[in-house]
């Protein structure tokens, strides 16, 4: 289906044509429709543009309807054609340096043939899919090239404001400053102040009056007032002369040396396309902002397709070169102020591009009129915004200033594609000096001998490394601080065998560090007496053994260092926060043949011996087997305690090895409880740093929560991943089957109602959730139930649901249903119908009901699909048994 055709609302008030639930979806009527949305924000955008568009051309020196062919066809064609559905192109400042300078020196005929050519390599690009590549460009080299193109149209529109003329460059143009100065028109600084006045002014109307007035663009505002005024004062200002179109110069031939022309193209190509891919981006992130148009089915608006745009951009440039415009590129301010209209489609962008060209043939007499000076004003206004101090904290926060600026100077004096690459070669620089400078320092505390590095740890810094641990005296504990994400071979056996030599001298090495995927032993200390094994067997281990026996999985890894207590194996966890415990794999790996048994931790008990074959675990103790097909043993210690592993002599062990003839397989055993305490000891050492002073302030506080979220106790309902919530947020009540009880006594339960009065009548919460998942468990229990038997507690539970089972059984009411399709089957279909009538139940409680009377209190509906990971929301249409994709409507029930 074609990208803009225009989609279905989920619901129509015509009759349902049946449809097989798996079959491929029938073809939709092509009708073009413009929304009422599209309409108001084409026009908001077209006023824009319009003065934006002369006052580019005017900057660049071209002929001043270049501008508003390049904007037309940034507007019809990129916009038609484009993969970012919102954002608008056409003539963008960041092109005005690199314009001005082409038809400087190949004159104007020549530069739109530049522009043709450069839209047909960005077609070329697009269909190599190489758009994600691009955007490898550092940010400060993207920002630092934009600031550069800036400071240049600032500085030459400066003469323009002040009644003169532009230079050729930068330098030019500040040496000819004082002498413009000297001779300055105060009519044209009187308009150009006017414009800035206005266009400074204009957004910052306060109340309710500058709320309305603040619909209409502050740039039209300025230019047209400043027209007025020119007007109406009879001022004699240099004005737009838009000469007839029957004189406008198309493309030519391309007329100059060969390496000239395509460095121009490879520029153009650059600009345009990076410029219009960050800006898809950015757009992307407000059309986040507006939940409406990622969820509603009639209007929803994907993510950008970069390889698109660039495809569309090129087929933009391709026309608008051809029609002697200027080159295009996607246009942050037009593009912004599309999305904040409101706009939901491409149309916006397309009516707009129509809009212009309807001006460009209509509105001659009234363009005429506009001062340069005004114009020349609001372009230098839009140059003094492209440096912009958010992104110059930013790189200053990032340590990247020096790219920043050596790209901003680089583009001023040398030119866009010098500077830029430039910025490249620094970019570069700084990367390789980060990755090569390794700063280790040595110092004596309390007797304890600290050896810090930070930096990454390469065969560079080796010899800095081993001078600094060969200052270390013998016999001393010492601590080895790693600071760093790298570490090469070089430096891994370096630093293992000082830490051998050390300790075959009685000494101690603790090693710490920030992760665990380097394989360092944090807070390991190698006492005197331990053994490095060197053997890469995988068939046995040790209980003070190398850390990993797969010493050649990575360069990094330092787990021959050392021990591996319990505590290291989950010290500083990188798994994700829904990780299943089964699925972590930030404990140390141990390995054991399937003869080996568990023993616990040597004492100082002397009836301990080596040799000791004893059962280990008496039938209080008992521990959960599991086995996987892996040649892996993980097992699962107390925080502070190893497990030992010795072999044994157990015939019945090895009779079934005999019997399975699979000598290498290895049994993974778990010791029950200890997933639980081995999760505690993670969250301890990597979470709780990161939120104890929010949960500290809570503690202070107390907890005020605005939501109350009541759902079922299924393990697979995580419910602050699917709500992104933090602690304090939710009060969350879980059940099987999240069943509210209806109030009174012959309920037999009041845990529930307790939490609901608690929560309305204390914490005073503003919302109730009740939220439903698939497969739910008590749902297929009802369905399966029987009467009769024994009254279990899960029984009388479940009788909490028998109303949805009749609800469900009613004909004579709407079933609740998904947006999109159909319920997968009954269970699901009771899933959805249980959330309906559990809102029911809550409305009977008389906390819950004086709260809705009131205005203070929302209910709200949820179902989240677990395989599609997908939450729907319950909506207020038909009758209130819709669920639909989440942001599609508003929260309410």
């Amino acid at each position: 289906m074609s990208a803009c055709a225009p989609t279905r609302t989920a619901h129509s008030t015509r009759a349902e044509r049946t449809h097989p639930a798996h079959s491929p979806p029938p073809a939709p009527h092509r009708r073009f429709r413009i929304a009422g949305a599209d309409l108001s924000a084409s026009i908001a955008v077209f006023l824009i543009a319009l003065p934006l568009s002369l006052g580019i051309a005017l900057a660049t020196g071209a002929p001043l309807q270049a501008g508003l062919v390049a904007a037309a066809m940034g507007g019809i064609v990129a916009g038609w054609a484009g993969g970012s559905p919102l954002q608008v192109s056409g003539p963008a400042a960041g092109l005005t340096v690199v314009t001005a300078d082409l038809i400087q020196r190949y004159g104007w005929r020549t530069t739109c043939a530049i522009t043709v050519l450069a839209g047909l390599a960005q077609l070329g690009l697009g269909c190599l899919r190489v758009a994600r590549t691009a955007l490898a460009v550092s940010p400060a080299i993207v920002h630092g090239m934009l600031a550069g193109i800036g400071v240049t149209i600032a500085v030459a529109q400066v003469h323009i404001v002040l009644g003169g003329s532009p230079q050729s460059s930068v330098l030019d143009n500040l040496r000819a400053l004082p002498a413009q100065l000297a001779r300055l028109q105060p009519a044209a600084v009187a308009v150009s102040a006017l414009t800035l006045t206005l266009l400074l002014l204009w957004p910052r109307i306060p109340g309710r009056v500058g709320r309305l007035l603040h619909h209409v663009p502050a740039a039209l505002v300025a230019v047209t007032g400043a027209t007025a005024t020119a007007a109406l004062t009879g001022l004699t200002l240099p004005k737009v002369d838009l000469p007839s179109w029957s004189s406008h110069a198309l493309a030519g031939l391309p007329d100059g040396p060969v390496l000239g022309i395509a460095a121009a193209v490879l520029t153009t190509t650059l600009v345009c396309s990076v410029q219009s891919l960050l800006g898809a981006i950015a757009v992307d992130k407000l059309i986040a902002s507006r939940p409406g148009l990622l969820g509603s089915r009639s209007t929803r608006v994907g993510r950008s397709d970069l390889d698109r745009e660039l495809l569309g951009q090129g087929a933009a440039n391709i026309v608008s070169g051809a029609l002697g415009g200027l080159p295009v590129a996607g246009v942050a301010v037009r593009s912004s102020a599309n999305v904040q209209a409101g706009a939901v489609s491409r149309n916006s962008t397309m009516l707009h591009g129509v809009l212009v060209v309807v001006a460009a043939l209509l509105m001659v007499p009234i363009l005429d009129l506009i001062p340069l000076a005004s114009l020349a004003a609001l372009v230098m206004a839009v140059g003094i915004q492209m440096v912009s101090l958010h992104h110059i904290r930013t790189v200053t926060r990032h340590r990247e200033v020096l790219v920043y600026a050596v790209t901003t100077l680089g583009v001023v004096l040398l030119g866009v594609l010098a500077g830029v690459m430039l910025g490249i070669a620094v970019a570069v620089a700084v990367a390789l000096h980060r990755l090569t400078r390794t700063r280790i320092t040595h110092y004596e505390k309390e007797g304890v001998h600290h050896v810090h590095v930070r930096g990454q740890l390469t065969f560079l810094a080796v010899p800095r490394l081993s001078r600094i641990l060969h200052l270390v005296p013998q016999s001393t504990h010492v601590v080895v601080e790693l600071d760093g994400s790298f570490m090469d071979h070089a430096a891994y056996e370096s630093l293992q065998d000082w830490q051998k030599s050390h300790t075959a001298h009685g000494g101690s090495v603790e090693l710490t560090g920030r992760r665990s995927g380097t394989g360092l032993d944090t807070g390991a200390v190698l006492e005197t007496q331990v053994e490095i094994p060197t053997s890469t067997s995988t068939s046995t281990s040790t209980s003070t053994g190398a850390v990993s026996r797969a010493q050649e999985s990575e360069s990094t890894a330092l787990r021959g260092l050392g021990p591996a207590p319990a505590d290291t194996a989950i010290a500083d966890c990188r798994c994700r926060p829904w990780t299943p415990w089964r699925n972590h794999q930030c404990e140390v790996p141990r390995e054991t043949p399937t003869t080996a048994t568990l023993r616990p931790p040597k004492t100082a008990d002397p009836t301990d011996t080596a040799n000791s074959t004893e059962p280990p675990y008496t039938a209080q103790r008992k521990r959960k087997e599991r086995t996987e097909p892996k040649e892996t043993t993980e097992l699962a210690e107390h925080v502070g305690q190893a497990t030992n592993i010795e072999p044994t002599e157990n015939p019945e062990h090895a009779e079934h090895t005999e019997n399975t003839g699979r000598v290498g397989h290895v049994e993974r055993v778990e010791p029950s409880g200890h997933q639980l305490v081995r999760g505690i000891s993670a969250f301890q050492r990597n979470t709780a740093p990161l939120v104890r002073g929010e949960l500290a302030r809570l503690a202070r506080e107390g907890q005020q929560p605005t939501q109350l979220f009541l759902t079922c106790a299924d393990s697979r309902l995580v419910t602050s991943m699917i709500t992104s919530s933090g602690p304090g947020d939710l009060f969350v009540v879980r059940n099987v089957g999240n069943l509210v009880p209806p109030p009174g006594e012959e309920s037999g339960d009041d845990s529930v109602g307790a939490a609901i009065e608690y929560a309305v009548d204390v914490l005073k919460v503003r919302s109730i959730t009740v939220c439903g998942h698939s497969g739910c468990g008590a749902m297929q229990a009802l369905l399966a139930s029987e009467p009769g038997g024994p009254r279990t507690p899960l029984k009388r539970w479940l009788r909490h649901g028998l109303p949805s089972l009749e609800r469900m059984g009613d004909d004579s009411r709407p079933w609740a249903r998904l947006a999109g399709r159909t319920p997968a089957d009954a269970v699901e279909q009771l899933c959805l119908t249980n959330v309906v009538q559990q809102l029911e139940h809550l409305r009977a409680h008389e906390s819950v009901d004086r709260a809705l009377r009131a205005g203070a209190l929302e209910l709200h509906g949820l179902y989240f699909h677990v395989g599609e990971a997908q939450a729907y929301l319950l909506t207020g249409e038909n009758g209130g048994e819709l669920f639909d994709h989440v942001g599609v409507t508003d929260l309410t029930a």
